[in-house]
């Protein structure tokens, strides 16, 4: 994930960190049939999606705040 080739490669492997953590959450969350493990979840997929559109834009652009 550090050292690939492009931006781009970069940002597909950290929105691939973020899923994977995202699950293992809601897999602990059915497993414990605990609530906080849901929330944790759902704070990070909200947090991935928008890192992952400001990287795209800033990728696109060169600034993420027009």
């Amino acid at each position: 994930m550090a050292r690939g080739p492009r931006a781009q490669d970069r940002i597909l492997g950290l929105d691939a960190l973020y899923i994977n953590a995202m699950l293992l959450l809601l897999t602990f969350g059915i497993r414990t049939a605990n609530t906080i493990y849901f929330e944790a979840a759902l704070i990070i997929a909200l947090l991935g999606f928008v890192s992952s559109i400001a990287f795209a834009k800033f990728l696109m652009r060169g600034e993420v705040i027009e």
